[in-house]
């Protein structure tokens, strides 16, 4: 394929669109209605494949009603992304569209890792496990930092921590849902269920005023009144932000047997130096030294450990963008 790939990218409160050429550069897309010429397929970053789909599909209207089903397991998230499915094949009839799944990169993480102490009838004929996300963003960052074991902090509107072994997912913060982990801006992240049935067997909230606050009112709003770290420097709610994500870090190097470099990733972990700094400091046991000059000035994409550091710390720009780019291009029998 010699021509541009549009890779379609809908979040839970926004959509970006991309033209990807063979080379890897990219444009911005304003919209459905201005399109590029060149465009000769389309790929649809999916959040959540479910148990059904692990590698890239191309889609056809089966397929779009199988995602479609898909919705209940990350409703902020999937939802969006079959109505961007929708809106493109509209838009583009004529070019093929491929679905390339976040949740596909965490196929490979164990079955101690991935499985939920919960009866055998919720896990084999319900599907609860930990599926893990952001794995588009991951594997991007596991191609450029190509150390044995590997941390990535995706650090966004939504935050991840994975554990990678010789650039396959072992192990990650996130679980049947995008909800699980460390917190986000506006997302609990893991909380005790048993919290969250006193609320519900109380009356204290009804079932839909519950999921919307774990979803939009919790994570740093919840905490300090502002989804931007930036405004809460120095105080308590930012000190339990990068408290959990360092033990996220903790956690995932357990499971990696030590810890060769680490990765932030996404809006906050590209732009926080504060964050940066604070969850580097709480790992200075597992040998985490950060250079703070070039912490202060880091831009994606640069080396900030110090020179003594046996850990490399990477700053590295998200690119998911090409990540699907480049699945679609080998699905559909490009280079």
């Amino acid at each position: 394929m010699a021509g541009l790939v549009l890779v379609v990218n809908a979040g839970s409160t926004s959509l970006k669109l991309a033209a990807v050429a063979p080379d890897g550069s990219s444009e911005p897309v304003a919209s459905f209605d201005v399109l590029p010429a060149g465009i000769e397929a389309v790929g649809h970053r999916v959040v959540h494949g479910g148990q059904r789909f692990r590698d890239p599909v191309a889609i056809d209207g089966a397929v779009e009603r199988e995602l479609a089903g898909l919705a209940e397991l990350a409703p902020l998230h999937n939802g969006p992304s079959i109505a961007a499915v929708d809106a493109a094949r509209r838009a583009l009839p004529d070019v093929p569209h491929v679905a390339v799944f976040d949740t596909a990169f965490h196929a490979t993480i164990p079955p101690e890792a991935a499985t939920y102490a919960l009866p055998r009838r919720f896990r084999e004929e319900l599907g609860i496990r930990r599926y893990g996300f952001h794995g588009l963003s991951v594997q991007w960052a596991s191609e450029r930092v190509r150390v044995p074991r590997l941390v990535v902090c995706h650090l966004g509107g939504g935050c991840s921590v994975t554990a990678v072994r010789d650039g396959r997912s072992v192990d990650t913060s996130m679980g049947f849902s995008p909800l699980e982990g460390v917190p986000m801006a506006t997302r609990a992240g893991s909380v005790d269920p048993g919290a969250l049935l006193h609320l519900l067997r109380t009356d204290a909230v009804t079932l839909d005023e519950l999921d919307r606050a774990l979803e939009h009112e919790s994570g740093l709003l919840g905490l300090g009144g502002s989804e931007d770290p930036r405004d809460l420097e120095g105080t308590e709610a930012l000190a339990v932000y990068t408290y959990r994500i360092a033990a996220a870090v903790g956690a995932m190097a357990t499971s990696l047997g030590g810890l060769d470099a680490l990765v932030f990733t996404a809006g906050v972990g590209e732009g926080s130096a504060a964050v940066r700094s604070e969850v580097c400091a709480r790992l200075r046991f597992l040998g985490v030294e950060l250079d703070d000059e070039a912490n202060a000035a880091a831009h994606p994409d640069a080396e900030i450990a110090a020179a003594e550091s046996p850990v490399r710390v990477v700053v590295l720009r998200a690119r998911e963008d090409l990540v699907v780019a480049r699945a679609v291009r080998e699905l559909l029998g490009g280079d």
